[in-house]
Parts: C-alpha cells; sequence; structure tokens
C-alpha cells in the first residue's frame, strides 16, 4: 500500500507517509528534516530514495555520448597471468606488441600497456585504439592471422595465461582524447557496472563533472563498453604517485559542486573496482 501511495503521490507526498509511519522517536528527526529552513535538504533526501528514469530517447547510447569527429573503437583487454610466467609474459610483450603499433600496415595503435600493482594480481591490461571503428578492428584481426610471429607469439602466450577477457569501448565525447604522456606515472583504471537504463544520466552529469577533475592534467580518458560486460564505464587517470593521487582526490571536495555530482552518480552503480597499474617500459603512456 507505501508503495502505490509514492508511485501516485511522488516525492511530496512521501514526507507526509513517512512521517505519519515512523516511529515516536525518530519523528524528531524527520521533523527537523521537513521544516521550511532544510527545504533543499528534504528535496536530495527525498531524490536519494529513487534513480531518475531517463527520458524516452529516439537514437543509441554510442550516438548520443561518443564523440562524432571520429570513430575510434577501444578494445581493452585483461590477462590474468600464472605468477611464475609474468616476466617472461611481459618480455615477449614488449617485443611483439609495439611493432603491431608502429607498423602502418594495420589501423590500430598501442594506447597503453600495464600491469596491475594494487587490485587484481599478477594481472596484464591492455588498451587499443582502432582509426575506423569495427572495420578497422576486423582489417587488423584478418591482417594479425597472416602474421607468423604474431600468431607465434600467441602460442607462447597461451601457455602463460590462467584466464583472459576483453571489452569493446567507445570514449566518452566530453573526455580527453588518450595521448602518450611521459613518466613516470602510475595509472588509476576506475571501472563502473552501472545499472541498466542509467548510462546516459552517469554521462549527463560526468560532463560536468570532468571540469573538476582537469587541473593536474590526471585525467586520460574516458570509455563506455559496446561489446563485452555492458553497462560498464572505464576512467583511466594519472598521478605521479599514491600521495599526489590522494591528495588530488581530497580537494576535488573543496570544490564547490562536486559533492552534488557524486551524491547523484553514486545510486546509479552496482559495482564498481579499482585498480593501481604501472606501464611497462614500451606502453606509450609512461
Amino acid at each position: 500500500m507505501a508503495a502505490r501511495v509514492l508511485y501516485a503521490h511522488g516525492a511530496a507526498a512521501a514526507g507526509g507517509l513517512l512521517r505519519r509511519a515512523a516511529p515516536c522517536n525518530l519523528l524528531p528527526g524527520l521533523r527537523r528534516l521537513t521544516s521550511s529552513d532544510n527545504r533543499p535538504r528534504e528535496d536530495s533526501w527525498l531524490k536519494s530514495l529513487f534513480v531518475r528514469k531517463v527520458d524516452p530517447r529516439k537514437d543509441a547510447h554510442s550516438n548520443l555520448l561518443a564523440k562524432k569527429e571520429t570513430s575510434s573503437l577501444y578494445k581493452l583487454q585483461f590477462h590474468n597471468v600464472k605468477p611464475e610466467c609474468l616476466d617472461a609474459y611481459n618480455k615477449i610483450c614488449q617485443e611483439v606488441l609495439p611493432k603491431v603499433h608502429e607498423d602502418k600496415h594495420y589501423p590500430c595503435t598501442l594506447v597503453g600497456t600495464w600491469n596491475t600493482w594494487y587490485g587484481e594480481q599478477d594481472q596484464a591490461v591492455h588498451l587499443w585504439r582502432y582509426e575506423g571503428g569495427y572495420p578497422a578492428l576486423t582489417e587488423v584481426m584478418n591482417k594479425l592471422r597472416e602474421n607468423q610471429e604474431f600468431v607465434e607469439f600467441r602460442k607462447a602466450r597461451s601457455n602463460m595465461l590462467l584466464s583472459r577477457k576483453n571489452q569493446l569501448l567507445l570514449e566518452f565525447s566530453f573526455w580527453n582524447e588518450p595521448v602518450p604522456r611521459s613518466g613516470p606515472n602510475i595509472y588509476e583504471l576506475r571501472s563502473y557496472q552501472l545499472r541498466p537504463g542509467t548510462m546516459i544520466e552517469w554521462g549527463n552529469y560526468w560532463a560536468r563533472a570532468i571540469r573538476f577533475r582537469q587541473d593536474s592534467n590526471e585525467a586520460v580518458g574516458g570509455f563506455f563498453s559496446q561489446i563485452g560486460q555492458l553497462y560498464m564505464v572505464h576512467h583511466l587517470w594519472a598521478y605521479k604517485d599514491l600521495q599526489i593521487r590522494e591528495d588530488i582526490r581530497n580537494a576535488a571536495w573543496h570544490k564547490h559542486g562536486w559533492e552534488e555530482l557524486v551524491y547523484y552518480t553514486v545510486p546509479l552503480i552496482q559495482e564498481m573496482e579499482s585498480r593501481i597499474m604501472i606501464p611497462l617500459k614500451t606502453s606509450p603512456l609512461q
């Protein structure tokens, strides 16, 4: 019955319903919450009970959120390596992957390649960009099948892995495009599993939030999944060290508006994960 009243009468009726149903010892707090002096707090508190609905759209999320001026597609790879094989794995990756990156025969570039430092251990992460979208991806895959060195590399690599997975991503229109940078840096990959149907809301909020995180050039790239695990968002950041990371993140909370944007994005998230990563010597992102 209570749920039907909430949906029928909206947030205004919800305040009254909660006052009538609350135990006596909670009423003083609720009166303070719903007083005229605290009206903005009441509105924010009631809004937090519900994830706001996305307006009906007549276009795909990828067309609404991705960059229009480029047609780049990204592939994010996660390789879980046998602990005793990590050094050998890194060695063959540093020998072979830069050759693909530098060969103009392949319409792709290696954006970055890392080992996870904090997070899932003995893990390698690779980020590729395909200039030209899905046709470029198909072209690269077909050509690599004919590249004998790469075929041998894949065979050797397969004996070193415990598991692997990948995702195909597009980049958010409001994020920086990843470009090579000098080091040394550590990188943080923050991954968010969103609730289905909330990707546009996330994009709307982060289009404003990203301006709070540009002062130290820490924003590297922002992506959302198209194939693989869906409704996934990945934010890639660069810092000089862990203490500077902590200082930059704390400083954001002193900027007016940041806390509100965090407040409204948190209900959109089902699960989140942070990886701190160290670039390999041949990574364009150092």
